[in-house]
This record gives structure tokens, C-alpha cells and sequence, in this order.
């Protein structure tokens, strides 16, 4: 037996977790979410376009834009790079609350799935949701996928 086939038996397979986004507050999510990642789950998000933000949708908006023309002085080529996308802009969220500068933060964070919509191979699968991120007293709100629209997404493969 080599060194190899030795890893493969002493790793143990993670945990897969289906998480439905839609209705869900975005950071409490995100928070859940990292939290389940540190753990060592393997977690899968579906239908990020259908999770909130809560707040103002215009200063939301006006938030996210300011982001983006945020760039280095020397190269504004190298970034930092913000995504427009409904997907990556969940992920990017949920990176933003893990230790991504330690391996264990980066392990983490390659054990993170987003899609948008419910991918074939999850339709199947028991969606879970996160009860602290339920957003059934939120009044003013945002969804990401009309977020990622503003910020200039087309979304001409899933219309």
C-alpha cells in the first residue's frame, strides 16, 4: 500500500449539505455557512440569485458600486476584483468570513459549492435552510440577483 492509497483511507469523506438561499438574509447565511465550512462540511448553495440583503435597495446599490471602483493606485489591473455575478457575489461573501490567509480557511473555502437555480445533479437532494437567516420581519430588502442586474450581470443564460 502506498502513501497515496494510505490518505485516501485515513480522510474522512465530509458531510454534503444543500442549502436553499432563497429568502435568506445573505450575511446571517454567510456567517451559518462559514461556520459549517470550519467544521470540514462540504456545503452546496442553490438559488443565490433569490437571497436578500437587508436594507435600502439604492444605498445597497450605491455600496456595491462604490466597491467596485475601489483599485490600487499603481495597477488598478491587479485589483481587488469584485464579482457581479449572483453566485460569486455569495461566495465571495461567505469568504469574506472565513480565515482565507490559513490553510485551514482556504480548505474550507474549496469545499464551498454556489449556483444559481437548483443544478440537475441537486434536484433531487433535501434543500435545507438556515432558521436564523429567515427574513420573515425584513421590510425593506434586496435580492442578490437584482443586485448583480444594477451591477451590470445579464443574466441571459438563465432568463
Amino acid at each position: 500500500m502506498n502513501v497515496e492509497e494510505k490518505k485516501q483511507q485515513s480522510t474522512p469523506v465530509p458531510k454534503t449539505t444543500v442549502i436553499n438561499a432563497d429568502g435568506l438574509i445573505l450575511g446571517r447565511m454567510a456567517s451559518v455557512v462559514a461556520k459549517r465550512l470550519l467544521q470540514g462540511e462540504k456545503v452546496v448553495i442553490v438559488n443565490a440569485e433569490k437571497a436578500i440583503i437587508s436594507g435600502k435597495p439604492r444605498s445597497i446599490i450605491n455600496e456595491y458600486k462604490d466597491m467596485l471602483k475601489k483599485r490600487t493606485a499603481t495597477n488598478p489591473s491587479r485589483g481587488p476584483l469584485y464579482p457581479k455575478m449572483p453566485d460569486r457575489l455569495v461566495r465571495r461573501t461567505v469568504r469574506g468570513m472565513l480565515p482565507i490567509k490559513k490553510p485551514k480557511g482556504r480548505n474550507a473555502y474549496k469545499r464551498l459549492s454556489v449556483y444559481i437555480g437548483v443544478p440537475k445533479k441537486y434536484e433531487n437532494a433535501s434543500l435545507e435552510t438556515v432558521p436564523q437567516a429567515s427574513s420573515s420581519k425584513i421590510k425593506l430588502f434586496m435580492k442578490v440577483g437584482d443586485l448583480a442586474r444594477e451591477l451590470g450581470w445579464s443574466n441571459y443564460m438563465h432568463a
